[in-house]
């Protein structure tokens, strides 16, 4: 099974893909075409960056099912969802700061994050499925205590987009079984979040299929699926967590 992953390597940096610890090295990208050059490099000999870079990442709320009964809310009849800044974007293994001028909550969220491959609007479900490059490991953080800080406006793009706050690979997996997928999140090595994408109101081809109504999206660009029960704070001054998908990876941070 192909995962992509993006690295530099003696000032340069390549796409390549990941087999155990061996990369392959590649020319070009898995968006405009890829090609083997029959090079391999170890990884850890290698700086992992994120696996891509987003024109525009997209965060879903009360996307499973689970969580929505939790919080008494309704099953949506349609994606509600806010845009995450691309300065958000951290590499694996990233140390992300505290902003300095925010003192209050901040919450890891493990997520799903779709990955689109081509350009794609108003798109059929066939179509949206073709047009998904991959699956990543997202953690969606947030400072929680700006969300409704200001009663008049719900500050949902402000809370999610300091910067660092949307890590996400270590790759992206091309096959994924989406009906087997269980997200797990670790905080400090215990598990936090253990949720199958089961749950999930809208699965990927029909989440990307009814954005793309909305928006053009870009190849690159990141759909973050949101998440489920078992959300927490990080209670620092220090915290590691992990997003734990198999057949993806382990994405790794300390906050």
């Amino acid at each position: 099974m192909p995962r992509w992953m993006r690295y530099a390597h003696n000032g340069q940096t390549a796409y390549g893909t990941l087999e155990g610890d061996v990369v392959h090295a590649h020319r070009g990208d898995p968006f405009s075409g890829a090609e083997p050059t029959g090079r391999t490099l170890q990884l850890v000999e290698v700086d992992l960056l994120a696996p891509c870079q987003p024109g525009k990442i997209i965060a879903l709320w009360n996307n499973f099912r689970q969580l929505a009964a939790k919080l008494n809310q309704p099953v949506p009849e349609e994606p509600l969802y806010l845009l995450k800044a691309p300065t958000t974007v951290a590499r694996p293994g990233a140390e992300i700061r505290r902003p300095r001028t925010y003192d209050g909550r901040i919450v890891f969220e493990g997520e799903l994050g779709i990955v689109i491959g081509r350009s794609c609007k108003e798109a059929s479900e066939d179509e949206a499925r073709q047009a998904i490059l991959g699956y990543t490991c997202v953690n969606d953080i947030t400072a929680a205590d700006i969300l409704n800080r200001d009663p008049s406006f719900p500050q949902w793009a402000r809370a999610k987009s300091f910067d660092g706050f949307c890590p996400f690979g270590p790759a992206i997996a091309t096959e994924l079984d989406l009906g087997k997928v269980v997200v797990r999140t670790l905080l400090d090595g215990a598990e936090r979040q253990n949720y199958a994408l089961s749950d999930a109101v809208f699965q990927p081809a029909r989440l990307v299929s009814l954005l793309s109504r909305d928006m053009t999206l870009l190849p690159g660009d990141l759909i973050c699926m949101g998440t489920s029960l078992g959300v927490g704070t990080m209670k620092g001054p220090v915290n590691t967590v992990e997003v734990v998908i198999d057949g993806v990876g382990t994405l790794r941070n300390v906050i």
